[in-house]
């Protein structure tokens, strides 16, 4: 009789469970995940907590991947004309031949530009914009920028020492109307010799070529010219206003420029600045939008945990007489636990495999789904007319799956919890007066 109504219960009959070799918790918590008669939504309600948290897993690895991707993009434009870091003085350098010498003979030192950086208004067929002039050494400058490898129009070789040729941002160009072979005329303020007044200087110079390096701030306010028309109109007579640094290793970079800078003895009026001090904003918004993301991902995990904990308590209330004859078997409240702590465990690491595999193949093909679903839709992600970027930029960081995986792991653990205390406190005296 004992024996039949153990086997009534689904947790299967008293001979069976002594003569098992596998733990009774196991036993019972896998046995519990089958559907037994008269609980198919109980069922339900099991495979909506597993698709529950696979697609919170998948969702959030596929858009930190995305986001990922346009920060190592963004970085990339911001740094197309700007380099790893740059060292510059209170004064003018006059001697950045023997600095950039000095810092290129120091281990991590790829190469040492010089540059010069004006303020400026330009003018051409009508229009006028302000803008920032940057004199360099072409030679020197594809050494630590993309400019000569962003350029859609003529060649940055074709700035010559007293050329009086130009370079500029394509949408500097288009603001200013001007193609290549038109004249542009540039001002730059500076106080006239011999009085502390504000005066400028102006000059006529040739468009030779323009860039597109995808950065607004970039292509919107950026020319480039050579290195001693530059100093020329800021009256710097020979003198560069900094010396530009490219590393080998991007993240190493601030670290490894101020130990050359230090190693090569330029003394105390020498400062460093690396491109994460530059361009610090950007990368700001770039994190707490990773961060806020994952946030309000993560809301999808939290309701997967939800529905494990509501199909746990079902499973409880249904399994009352079972967990009644478990326990006047011998097994103890700890025994319970554990069968609802390992049946609510195994729903959520099945979750989170499914959304591991979901969720990585999906980031490593996104340059195929995302042309899928625009056309699809009938929409685009990111119109070329919009935006610089026409495609969706991925990057899979196995640090950001792990971290998904504990995250899903402790979350779908920790729902576990009240329901499996609610088991383990049913009263076997109170439920089988009454079965």
């Amino acid at each position: 009789m004992l024996a039949a109504a153990v086997c009534l219960t689904g947790a299967g009959c008293v001979p069976r469970i002594a003569r098992m070799r596998r733990p009774v918790s196991l036993f019972v918590g896998l046995r519990y995940l089958r559907a037994s008669r008269g609980s198919g939504f109980v069922s339900f309600v099991t495979v909506a907590s597993v698709l529950g948290v696979a697609l919170g897993v998948a969702t959030l690895i596929v858009v930190l991947s995305v986001m990922n991707g346009f920060e190592t993009e963004l970085r990339d434009r911001l740094l197309g004309l700007t380099s790893h870091a740059a060292v510059l003085a209170e004064q003018p350098l006059r001697d950045w031949r023997e600095v950039a010498a000095a810092l290129e003979t120091q281990p991590g030192i790829v190469a040492a530009a010089p540059y010069v950086e004006l303020e400026a208004m330009l003018s051409g067929a009508g229009a006028m914009t302000a803008g920032l002039l940057t004199g360099v050494e072409p030679g020197r400058e594809a050494r630590v920028s993309k400019v000569a490898a962003s350029m859609v129009a003529g060649s940055l070789d074709s700035l010559k020492p007293g050329s009086r040729g130009i370079v500029l941002g394509r949408a500097l160009a288009r603001k200013l109307g001007v193609t290549p072979g038109d004249r542009v005329t540039v001002l730059v303020p500076r106080p006239p010799r011999g009085s502390g007044g504000i005066g400028s200087v102006t000059d006529s110079l040739t468009v030779v070529g323009l860039f597109e390096l995808g950065v607004q701030d970039h292509d919107s306010v950026r020319a480039i010219l050579y290195l001693d028309d530059a100093a020329s109109l800021g009256g710097l007579a020979g003198a560069v206003t900094g010396v530009r640094v490219e590393t080998g290793n991007i993240f190493t970079a601030p670290q490894v420029v101020r130990d050359a800078a230090a190693a090569a003895e330029l003394g105390a009026d020498y400062t460093v600045r690396d491109w994460t001090q530059e361009n610090a904003s950007y990368f700001r918004a770039i994190r707490i939008e990773k961060i806020m993301m994952m946030l309000l991902l993560s809301l999808i995990i939290g309701v997967a945990a939800f529905n494990i904990v509501a199909m746990l308590v079902m499973v409880v209330t249904e399994k009352r007489g079972g967990i009644a004859i478990l326990r006047t078997l011998g097994c103890s409240r700890g025994d319970i636990v554990a069968v609802f702590v390992l049946q609510g465990t195994l729903i959520g690491w099945v979750g989170a495999l499914l959304g591991l595999t979901l969720g990585v193949w999906m980031a490593l093909n996104v340059d195929t789904l995302a042309p899928a679903l625009e056309t699809l839709f009938g929409f685009s992600f990111m119109p070329a007319d919009l935006y610089y970027l026409t495609e969706l930029p991925t990057e899979l960081q196995w640090g950001d799956v792990l971290g998904t995986s504990a995250i899903v792991l402790l979350v779908t653990a920790l729902a576990t919890v009240y329901p499996a205390i609610r088991a383990a406190s049913v009263q076997p005296a109170e439920v089988l007066r009454y079965e």
